[in-house]
């Protein structure tokens, strides 16, 4: 269900829910996709996420990040129009983002983790939870029928 079908429909509380993936899904694809511009096309490690990509080399360890990150953004447009089998696969490039996080966090030296708690990568968890739980549920549960 996008946007455009809930507009028909004329139901407030779904327009609200489908803005409110609109906007946090809209925020999450321009963080990565600006990220991944400047690491493949601008000037580097402008945000000084990685060691040593200002030079134009990545790491194995950086290209596995850019693809995860691309990843979500193929899966956020696709949530955006209404596609929900891209909530899994949403999921699943978020999960694996945080988890090479904390691969970087324990056992490399990468400096995005300097000064962190190990706790504070879970905040990438926020987002796509809220955007789960506003979108639209197909068929509506409905209670079973009393007998008496």
């Amino acid at each position: 269900m996008n946007i455009v079908t809930v507009m028909k429909r004329k139901s407030f509380f779904l327009v609200v829910r489908r803005l409110v993936i609109l906007v946090l899904a809209g925020l999450l694809i321009y963080y990565h996709s600006l990220i991944l511009y400047h690491l493949y096309f601008g000037a580097g490690d402008i945000f000084n996420l990685y060691n040593g990509s200002a030079q134009g080399v990545l790491t194995p360890f950086e290209n596995l990040q850019s693809a995860l990150r691309a990843v979500i953004v193929v899966s956020l447009l696709l949530v955006i129009f209404g596609f929900r089998p891209a909530l899994w696969v949403m999921w699943a490039g978020i999960a694996g983002l945080v988890a090479t996080q904390y691969w970087a966090h324990f056992w490399m030296p990468v400096a995005f983790t300097e000064g962190r708690h190990a706790l504070s990568y879970l905040k990438g968890f926020i987002f796509p939870t809220i955007i789960t739980l506003m979108f639209p549920i197909r068929y509506a549960w409905k209670w079973p029928k009393q007998e008496g």
